[in-house]
């Protein structure tokens, strides 16, 4: 294996490209820098020298960060994927059992106690959502990912052996307090590894396992129910088929799963340098493990927090729309119970694929807010299709419409869910401030999660107009909101571009740590 070495290089002094009197004395040594020959100007050069040594370093060490790469995706990405995989299939089996007879037979036949054993997880879910993840920021994440995965499993698990409403209300609530311990936890933990160059792909792979549950919730319980003369119900079933693996996972996690760059043995010391180098060319490295208070009381004053959490908030009454009642929505076209579990795979896949490309798309051209935006616009176009297409006595172009619907919302409701997280987590600073910002992307953005629990009652089938309408509503509004963000951050770029005389070169140290997302030098992804 080749050593990597660092070539001396000739430091120039930073050229200043404006004469501001009045900027701030420490952001004018944050400006561009010349060329060897001074002549030429470059923002943010990162250029090795001319030369067939450089070339061959440069060649070199892209070798290494690939082979990098694909050393950490093999130990971490698994773990995230199968984690979200089951914290999916755990929090979204409900949908399914409902067309198994757990109403019938736990929730005394109501929609009312359907739709609050749905909202009993997102209770939990948003109050330890930043305890949660802060959790993770003052231990080893992948230990509070474990303990947390170890909580929602055996609560999931239960739900098999509830009697009553009272059973199914509790077991739920402990689901919401294990996935708190995890979803943003597992984005938070993944921006320990990963530069912002690398993230939204791999935060898209980690999401997509929601999109796979999706398919694979609907297939396993069209093959639960087939299952005749059982000495229990099939809902019991289902809940056992997917509770218990979980428990193995969330033992694996905490023995296996890599803890963070800095001390993990999975990395031998050459790997970690060039880990740890990657890293803090983009100043994300902070030798102490502890929350820092500072970060946290920034993000919790922080309007961008607010209003990046409310568009997540957007998203989310679209995904628990999906996630609560796209089984029932698409058994309103005519289908059998089981064949409507069938019928929701193709959606899912859907959304898998898109969710991939688009990620891997706003990667390369470092852009979240566009992205974010068109997705957006799919799930207006879809709910739009839902309310207007008629929903009985359909012709066969009308059911295709309402289908393609069915695929745009399912698609809309998961690709977001990466994107806006890398977004959210490459516009903070330091790490405490970025572990409270993600935790309160579902303590602020799961609140309409409560509201899309209570869209789609029975009498409104199967047009349900309520739930399309107010979905629209509120994609609309996210759709204003991300587009509003991104001009803004465009526009502060640009304004610290000019004050600081241009972008510092790539790999300049920034005072982060203590003045977060506000030091010279930072800039947000727009």
């Amino acid at each position: 294996m080749s050593r990597h070495v660092s070539l001396p290089i000739e430091e120039k002094p930073y050229e200043q490209h404006i004469d501001d009197s009045n900027a701030d004395p420490t952001l004018q040594q944050i400006g561009t820098r010349t060329t060897a020959a001074g002549t030429e100007t470059e923002k943010g050069s990162t250029r090795y020298a001319s030369s067939e040594t450089g070339l061959a370093f440069k060649d070199e060490n892209k070798k290494a960060e690939r082979r990098l790469l694909l050393k950490l995706d093999v130990a971490i990405l698994p773990f995230a994927v199968l984690l979200y995989l089951s914290a999916y299939l755990d929090r979204g089996n409900l949908a399914n059992a409902r067309l198994q007879g757990l109403q019938k037979s736990v929730l005394d036949n109501s929609d009312q106690n359907y739709s609050i054993a749905l909202a009993m997880f997102f209770v939990t879910y948003i109050v330890f959502s930043v305890p949660g993840t802060l959790l993770a920021r003052q231990f080893l994440p992948s230990r509070s990912i474990a303990c947390g995965a170890m909580i929602w499993s055996i609560a999931a698990t239960c739900q098999a052996a509830t009697f009553n409403k009272a059973g199914l209300f509790v077991c739920r609530l402990f689901v919401g307090i294990g996935e708190a311990m995890f979803g943003q936890a597992m984005a938070l933990h993944l921006s320990y590894w990963y530069t912002k160059h690398d993230l939204a792909k791999r935060v898209g792979l980690f999401i997509s396992a929601g999109a796979l549950a999706g398919a694979f919730g609907g297939l396993l319980s069209y093959g639960v129910s087939s299952i005749k003369n059982s000495a229990i119900p099939q809902w019991r079933i289902l809940f056992l088929i997917e509770g218990c693996p979980s428990v193995i996972l969330a033992i694996c996690t905490f023995l296996f799963m890599p803890t963070r760059p800095e001390t993990s043995r999975y990395l031998n010391e050459e790997e970690r340098t060039l880990c740890l180098t990657r890293l803090n060319a983009e100043s994300n490295v902070e030798t102490s493990t502890g929350i820092e208070w500072g970060g946290v009381r920034r993000c919790l004053m922080d309007w961008k927090t607010y209003v990046i959490s409310l568009a997540y908030s957007c998203m989310n009454l679209n995904l628990g729309s999906v996630g609560g009642f796209l089984p029932t929505i698409i058994k309103g076209f005519g289908y059998s119970n089981a064949k409507a579990q069938l019928f929701t795979v193709p959606p899912y896949a859907v959304a898998l694929v898109f969710m991939l490309l688009l990620t891997s798309f706003s990667d390369y051209k470092q852009s979240r807010g566009i992205p974010v935006a068109c997705v957006f616009i799919l799930g207006l176009v879809g709910w739009s299709i839902l309310l207007a297409v008629p929903a009985s006595h359909i012709s066969h172009a009308q059911y295709s419409a309402r289908y393609l619907a069915c695929i745009l919302v399912v698609t809309a409701g998961y690709t977001n869910i990466p994107l806006i997280i890398s977004w959210q987590s490459g516009c903070t600073g330091s790490q405490s401030q970025r572990a409270t910002s993600l935790g309160m992307l579902n303590s602020v953005g799961q609140c309409l999660s409560l509201l899309a629990a209570f869209l789609f009652p029975s009498k409104e089938g199967p047009q349900y107009r309520k739930g399309a309408t107010v979905n629209i509503a509120f994609q609309a509004l996210g759709l204003v909101l991300v587009l509003a963000m991104t001009a803004w951050y465009r526009y502060e770029n640009k304004r610290r571009d000019r004050v600081e005389g241009g972008r510092p070169p790539k790999g300049t140290p920034l005072n982060v740590v203590e003045q977060y997302d506000l030091a010279p030098g930072f800039r947000y992804v727009p």
